[in-house]
């Protein structure tokens, strides 16, 4: 079978994939997208974007297609299940006559918003990857594709946005994601005559859970829920199951509002997963990108959801690696496979720390939740209920090389003492202690809730234009 030939190839049409199409799209370079379902896939109902990922649907010009149907989040309430204690934070700032805040988004809005700037079929839908090879023309390295019907393609540069168990990724030998220990529930709630709620979020945290809602709309609340099981314990296809076990069981304490929301739940948007995450430092010092081939999304950094961060890092991904090969394409006026590495290269210098101290940050967040009574654990768990705190400087894209990467190694240090230590409380090493001192003084100063973080990260906007 004779092989096609294309500059760019995507796999996977979710978020990072359709997103990167849209970025090349406006340098002028039209990018195939491989993806294996039938239609555009779509797990989880919602996702709240913080302003980060709105300045980058700002720059690949987007943006208004969502704005104009949902509205900004101004307020957030978390509730400490144990205490009955309940902290009111403001998450949206004024900008002159507009309000910047968080957003919360039907995913399949967004993947259409994304979709619909594309060219026509610029999509390759029911396209399984089954195998990559590497191939020289013209003294560069060209990556030859083979798809489950037979189909072969060469593409001049590979981007994998396959998700969590990327296949592109494990041609570059990333390690695997690992479980956290936690699994989630998410699921649309639907009031066909209206919910009549303020359009803010309610979380409710507490000892080894937490779970919460937001409006979409007046009609629909996207709703979650948290804890720790088993990993065999798998309900995804069971959504009767699904929304029975967190009434009657794992949410039956919490307040009558929240097990109402879940009551209304549309079964059909139910879904039961076990969080996954990488390992920041197979990110830190993993390979990423090699010759023409490179990830993005959740193909790079799957995280546990604690920051809310993974659908706005995917769109970040976007912006920054069209930018760079947008760049690349516009001055050659083609692509060129030798400029390709270059382009990569400083796309994956760009994106690795940021994306490991946020997987770090993430993890840090949950971990906090974990059983253990003695030391750090006891005090961050009454003290603030839950943070990510711990890497609100080390986060700042603006920061120097150098400053990140010492941040970054802290925060690395902690969660891997974390990790290996089976969430039980640990004797910090020496940079890890210095890091826990400086929490333990951010959280006396009262800052106890994930929300200022969320707000910070989401307002680091420096990064991520085509500029």
């Amino acid at each position: 079978m004779m092989a096609r030939v294309e500059d760019v190839v995507i796999v996977g049409a979710g978020i990072a994939g359709l997103a990167t199409a849209v970025a090349l799209k406006k340098a002028g370079l039209k990018a195939l997208v491989l993806e294996k379902s039938d239609s555009l896939r779509v797990t989880g109902a919602a996702l709240t974007l913080f302003p980060n990922a709105w300045c980058a649907l700002d720059a690949l010009g987007v943006s208004h297609h969502l704005t104009s149907l949902y509205a900004t989040i101004k307020k957030g309430y978390i509730t400490n299940i144990d205490t009955g204690e309940i902290q009111e934070v403001s998450l949206a700032a004024s900008n002159g006559n507009d309000l910047v805040g968080p957003r919360s988004v039907h995913r399949k809005a967004l993947l259409k918003a994304l979709a619909d700037e594309l060219p026509p079929n610029s999509i390759r839908f029911a396209s399984k990857l089954t195998a990559i090879e590497a191939q020289e023309h013209e003294g560069s390295s060209i990556s030859v594709i083979h798809l489950g019907d037979g189909t072969i393609i060469k593409a001049k540069v590979l981007i994998g946005c396959d998700g969590i168990h990327s296949v592109v990724g494990r041609s570059l030998g990333l390690a695997e994601p690992v479980y956290a220990g936690r699994s989630g529930v998410r699921g649309l709630a639907v009031f066909p005559q209206g919910h009549g709620l303020d359009n803010n979020v309610q979380q409710y945290v507490g000892l080894n859970r937490r779970a919460g809602f937001v409006p979409l709309n007046d009609k629909e609340i996207y709703w979650f829920f948290v804890t720790y099981l088993a990993k065999g314990a798998d309900l995804a296809n069971e959504p009767e199951v699904i929304k029975r076990e967190v009434i009657e069981n794992y949410a039956k304490d919490l307040p009558p509002i929240y097990l109402d929301v879940v009551r209304h739940s549309d079964l059909s948007t139910l879904s039961w997963a076990p969080l996954m995450f990488r390992y920041p430092w197979h990110v830190v010092f993993g390979n990423l990108g090699k010759q023409n081939i490179t990830v993005a999304g959740d193909a790079m950094h799957p995280m546990t959801p604690d920051l809310g961060q993974g659908g706005c890092l995917a769109l970040e991904d976007a912006v920054v690696l069209g930018r760079y090969i947008g760049t690349s394409f516009v001055q050659n006026g083609q692509i060129v496979p030798k400029e390709m590495v270059s382009a990569i290269g400083k796309y994956v210098e760009e994106r690795r720390w940021r994306v490991a101290l946020l997987i770090a940050g993430s993890y840090l967040s949950g971990w906090i939740q974990q059983p253990g009574s003695g030391g750090v654990m006891k005090f961050l768990r009454e003290t603030i209920f839950y943070s990510g705190s711990i890497i609100a400087g080390a986060s700042k894209p603006c920061l120097s090389s150098f400053a990140l990467q010492t941040e970054a190694k802290a925060a690395l240090l902690a969660v891997r003492s974390a990790i290996d230590n089976n969430f039980q409380d640990v004797a910090c090493e020496s940079d890890s202690q210095e890091l826990i001192r400086g929490i333990k003084g951010d959280f006396k100063k009262g800052h106890w809730t994930i929300f200022p973080l969320l707000i910070e990260i989401g307002n680091l906007t420096h990064c991520f234009s085509f500029d």
